[in-house]
């Protein structure tokens, strides 16, 4: 059941919002089924599956709301999801924020489910982990990963004619390469919205020749280096991009709490900001990296620049500060997509006379919200790159840097390749600051 058609979800939904007294009522169902294997030091740890559908069920009387939840759908139960939701709204105070539900609205159509993955079965994810550690195994590493695929699906109405619905599929792959001594580490990391584009092999081979040829690492001096920071170092573990772009909000750069504040008030949209090659943008339908048709409140999310030729162009606006402000709403998918060029990594090193080859950043860290500079460490493959070949492994770094910064000080731009599921081009960067030398590897 975990999975429900558009028909099916929307029969439930009618009759949820059929046992409403409310003045407004707006129920979603939300639904998946996942499995997913874990190893590590060569061997499967865990594997399993999961399966849920859940009704949350929102009440409103004027300004007041509550809500409720269940996951079971026979009448009885149901009734008493929407009443339980009715006794809170009662008791609830007065929004402050208050909107109306919204009524009927159009909706692109999604791409974001492939049934290739939704086929996925538990032979499909302990081959994929066979193949990953007899890799590593056969050449004396360690490895330890993860996969996780599955289904889910959201559908939504209310009681002023709302309707809405949409399915997703995903795989997420990651894997980490140790040496036996401890000395050498490589990581790889992947996701796709269809399985067939996915290949274990290919991954924990990146990971392996990383580990591989990160043993025995040197110290350098901190300071400021050109580096090549790789798609994993910018969004993973809420990287340096995923900060830049969550912090568009229109309301916290109108009331002052931004990067995007403007001094006197009100924000920076129509202001160059970055480097003229920077254009980041959200689109629900992009092949690789598609996303959502609808957000949480059921407004439409259609493409929308963010960034284009390093010209701040929109914000994100919630439909109260749109209001308050006399702007139109926005909708975030959930992803975003930064324009690249057409090198790879291997490209970008060859035209590097002194730099720094950055696999990944971890453990990110808030130091100034409004400059958005942010703290963090070099792990699973850091190199030193000298006319265009890497030298030698290097020993990890803890930097301090802000990605505004960073998108003005770009030397080139590679080709995009999909990751949480946004799509992210590796970046030659100059003068990128490392603070103080980490032992970690």
């Amino acid at each position: 059941m975990a999975i429900l058609s558009k028909d099916e979800s929307q029969a439930i939904l009618k009759k949820v919002l059929s046992f409403s007294t409310a003045d407004e009522c707006q129920a979603s169902l939300q639904g998946r089924t996942t499995g997913n294997v874990r190893y590590a030091r060569n061997s499967v740890s865990t594997a399993g599956g999961a399966d849920n559908v859940s009704l949350v069920v929102e009440s409103r009387f004027g300004k007041r709301a509550g809500v409720a939840t269940c996951n079971q759908f026979d009448d009885a139960t149901l009734r008493r999801c929407v009443q339980r939701a009715e006794e809170i709204a009662r008791l609830a105070p007065e929004d402050p924020e208050y909107m109306p539900l919204l009524g009927p609205q159009q909706y692109l159509t999604p791409v974001s489910y492939a049934a290739s993955t939704a086929a996925i079965t538990p032979d499909f994810r302990a081959q994929v982990a066979g193949d990953s550690i007899a890799l590593c195994a056969a050449k004396q590493l360690t490895a330890a990963g993860y996969l996780e695929d599955g289904a889910t699906f959201q559908a939504l109405r209310n009681n002023k004619g709302l309707e809405a619905y949409q399915q997703n599929t995903n795989i997420d792959f990651s894997v980490t390469v140790r040496t036996p001594d401890g000395t050498g580490s490589g990581y790889a990391v992947a996701d796709f919205t269809d399985a067939a584009k996915f290949n274990a092999k290919a991954l924990t081979q990146i990971a392996a020749d990383k580990a591989a040829g990160s043993r025995n690492a040197k110290a350098l001096e901190p300071g400021k280096y050109t580096v090549i920071l790789e798609p994993a170092a910018l969004v993973s573990d809420e990287g340096l991009l995923n900060n830049l772009v969550y912090n568009f909000g229109a309301r916290e750069a109108d009331e002052g709490r931004s990067f995007l504040s403007k001094k006197g008030g009100g924000n920076r949209t129509g202001e160059k900001l970055f480097d003229s090659r920077i254009t980041i943008y959200s689109d629900p339908l992009n092949a690789q990296a598609p996303g959502s048709v609808f957000d949480g409140e059921g407004l439409p999310v259609k493409r929308m620049n963010w960034v284009e030729k390093g010209v701040v162009k929109n914000l994100y606006y919630t439909r109260y500060w749109a209001q308050k402000t006399g702007k139109q709403p926005t909708a975030f998918s959930g992803n975003f997509i930064m324009e690249g060029g057409t090198q790879s990594v291997q490209d970008l090193i060859k035209s590097t006379a002194k730099g720094i080859l950055v696999t990944r950043l971890w453990y990110i860290r808030d130091v100034d919200p409004q400059t958005l500079l942010f703290t963090g460490l070099t792990r699973d493959g850091t190199f030193y790159i000298e006319n265009g070949k890497i030298k030698h492994p290097v020993k990890n770094f803890r930097f301090n840097e802000s990605p505004v910064i960073m998108l003005n000080n770009i030397e080139a731009i590679g080709k995009p390749v999909r990751l949480g599921g946004n799509l992210v081009p590796p970046l030659k960067i100059r003068d990128f600051t490392f603070t103080s030398l980490s032992d970690a590897v």
